[in-house]
């Protein structure tokens, strides 16, 4: 324990950090965790914050807190037409909070309404055109139930990833715990805590009982119906 405490060596910190990554028990109260988690809460700061800027400079804000490197593309003299050069980027409304950013990957034509909050101890993907009520938050991270093991800011953590498929609506103030995948489609109702359910959209013949189950409309998009999802992009998904 006293190694990873201290964290004297490389070879202790980056043994850590694959602990973390493989969601065993790590030590999240270490010098370059702590730095870590700072440079994403000033990227985040930094996002937040923006307020009437070009497109381009917001996906570049974006990028920089989930550290993505991919270049951004060369500057269009119109601005409209260097707009649209990032239109299937995420959408992402302020504020967001991360714990990491690193371990965040967010596909094409996502959108993320206001007050996301991501804890990505391990991996958190989020599929392409997948979209987000308020206040959804994603928990990669937990702790020991054992208290004494537990320890504060002394004892070690633990996490699980979180993988949301393409094309899946989350509504307002749902909370996706450690460990969940929700598959291709899905439709999670606001107020959800999702623990380990496996979730997928089924197409399927139209049903007048399962209409007046749901409450749903044919012209509201009644999953009744059977509709073509969006193709996969370079966007992020978990089958």
């Amino acid at each position: 324990m006293d190694l990873f405490l201290k964290m004297d060596s490389e070879e202790a910190r980056l043994a850590n950090r694959e602990k973390m990554r493989q969601g065993e028990l790590y030590y999240a109260f270490t010098p370059d965790l702590i730095a870590a988690r700072s440079r994403c809460t000033k990227a985040c700061r930094r996002f937040n914050h923006a307020e009437d800027v070009p497109r381009r400079h917001l996906v570049e804000l974006w990028r920089d807190l989930v550290q993505d490197k991919t270049p951004l593309p060369p500057v269009k003299d119109d601005p409209e037409e260097d707009e649209a050069l990032f239109e299937n980027e995420p959408w992402i409304e302020a504020p967001i909070r991360m714990d990491y950013g690193f371990n965040v990957k967010v596909g094409e034509g996502v959108f993320i309404n206001a007050n996301c909050h991501i804890i990505d101890t391990c991996q958190v993907t989020i599929g392409a055109r997948t979209m987000f009520g308020p206040n959804v938050h994603l928990y990669s991270g937990t702790h020991p139930l054992d208290p004494a093991l537990r320890n504060g800011t002394k004892g070690p953590e633990s996490g699980k990833e979180v993988h949301i498929g393409e094309d899946c609506w989350l509504a307002g103030n749902v909370t996706v715990l450690p460990g969940v995948t929700i598959g291709k489609g899905a439709t999670i109702g606001a107020g959800s805590v999702v623990t380990k359910v496996r979730i997928y959209f089924l197409p399927i013949a139209p049903s007048l009982e399962l209409c007046r189950y749901l409450r749903c409309a044919n012209h509201l998009g009644c999953p009744c119906f059977p509709f073509g999802l969006g193709q996969s992009s370079k966007g992020y998904s978990k089958d």
